[in-house]
């Protein structure tokens, strides 16, 4: 039985009380919260499953931070209703709310040791003194800080600071977890190995964990859903992988990654399926193929669409290259994998661009 089950999860089954399969974690229920006559979020609706890491994604703006703050009780909602394990919480402070909380800032306390931070909430919930000490113990080891207990949080470095933030959250046994833009303060090196510690984190614990972000890579990384959001209401929600792929609009696809749409019939985007009324053609970076004019064969027009193009940049980008194609009064963006061998473009090469007919998405305008 999962530890964090509360009795509003469990049902009876042969005697034997078990988490009900259709109980959400967490659900917002036609949520809005207006600023004055400005509505940062407006009429959301949101289940959240146990166990699961959902990342809500979105530009400034968006309404994600609004939405955690809500969930966190640092707000309350204009209209609509907040559940955690079927109970409203709506009117409920943050003090009150079982949950760990992970700020941008750590918000660490600077006058205790690391030891003392992760005591602290432990000490709140009167927690004996020498279960707190084996449970801080067993969490240094576990955020690869064992010799760092005594140290000031001044005295150590970004990493270490948000694995004690991380560490602080989790040692209480919270139902769930929140994450407010957690990597943001690190490096480009240190926030991909945070990304694996956090992904191994929340595989061991099992924690429900609401993260936000506008990091499309962390999303991506982290998550098992995410949630796409634009002027306070939800654009899209779906896995990583369908997410990317099947993007439902043209605003999630140029916003979870790269994305080159097709707007006009001289691309050549003619499809085995008709394209639906109110849609763009679309295709990701790394789908489409940079060659020399004369390097396409009749065989592969039967799959294959092309367009001829001038090379405006090239850049090099370790494993990758990054063009930028002109075809006609559009930029294309392809990557590349670097490999032996490859030919290189230079700006003003002409070039033939081409792509599977499969790989075009049709997506919202």
């Amino acid at each position: 039985m999962n530890m964090h089950a509360k009795t509003a999860d469990l049902v009876p089954k042969d005697g034997v009380l078990e988490l009900s399969p259709v109980q959400p974690q967490i659900e917002f229920r036609n949520v809005t919260k207006m600023y004055g006559k400005v509505a940062a979020v407006r009429d959301l609706s949101l289940t959240v499953r146990r166990g699961e890491f959902l990342t809500i994604l979105g530009p400034s703006g968006s309404g994600k931070t609004t939405t955690l703050m809500l969930l966190a009780g640092f707000e309350a909602p204009s209209e609509g209703d907040i559940m955690i394990a079927g109970h409203s919480v709506a009117a409920v402070p943050s003090y009150r709310r079982d949950q760990g909380i992970v700020f941008q800032n750590y918000a660490l306390f600077p006058h205790l040791t690391v030891t003392g931070n992760l005591e602290f909430p432990l000490e709140m919930r009167g927690v004996s003194a020498a279960e707190r000490a084996t449970r801080v113990s067993r969490m240094l080891a576990r955020v690869h800080l064992n010799d760092l207990g005594l140290r000031m949080p001044s005295h150590l470095s970004g990493g270490q600071q948000q694995r004690v933030a991380l560490a602080r959250a989790l040692i209480a046994d919270p139902p769930f977890l929140l994450l407010d833009e957690p990597l943001g303060a690190l490096d480009r090196n240190l926030r991909e190995q945070m990304q694996i510690e956090m992904k191994s984190l929340h595989k061991e614990f099992g924690i429900t964990t609401v993260c936000v972000t506008h990091d499309q890579e962390e999303a991506l990384t982290l998550s098992d859903r995410i949630v796409v959001m634009r002027a306070g209401k939800i654009e899209q929600i779906d896995s990583p992988e369908a997410l990317y792929d099947q993007p439902a609009t043209s605003f999630v696809a140029k916003f979870v990654g790269e994305a080159n749409i097709l707007e006009n019939s001289g691309f050549g985007v003619e499809s085995d399926t008709e394209q639906p009324a109110g849609t763009m053609a679309m295709i990701r970076p790394e789908r489409i193929r940079i060659v020399a004019p004369e390097a396409l064969t009749p065989a592969d027009a039967d799959r294959r669409q092309s367009v001829p193009g001038t090379v405006d940049d090239m850049i090099y980008a370790g494993p990758l290259r990054k063009y930028h194609v002109r075809v006609g009064g559009n930029v294309f963006v392809i990557r590349e994998h670097v490999a032996a061998g490859q030919p290189i473009f230079r700006p003003s090469d002409e070039v033939r661009l081409d792509w599977l007919r499969s790989d075009v998405r049709f997506v919202a305008a």
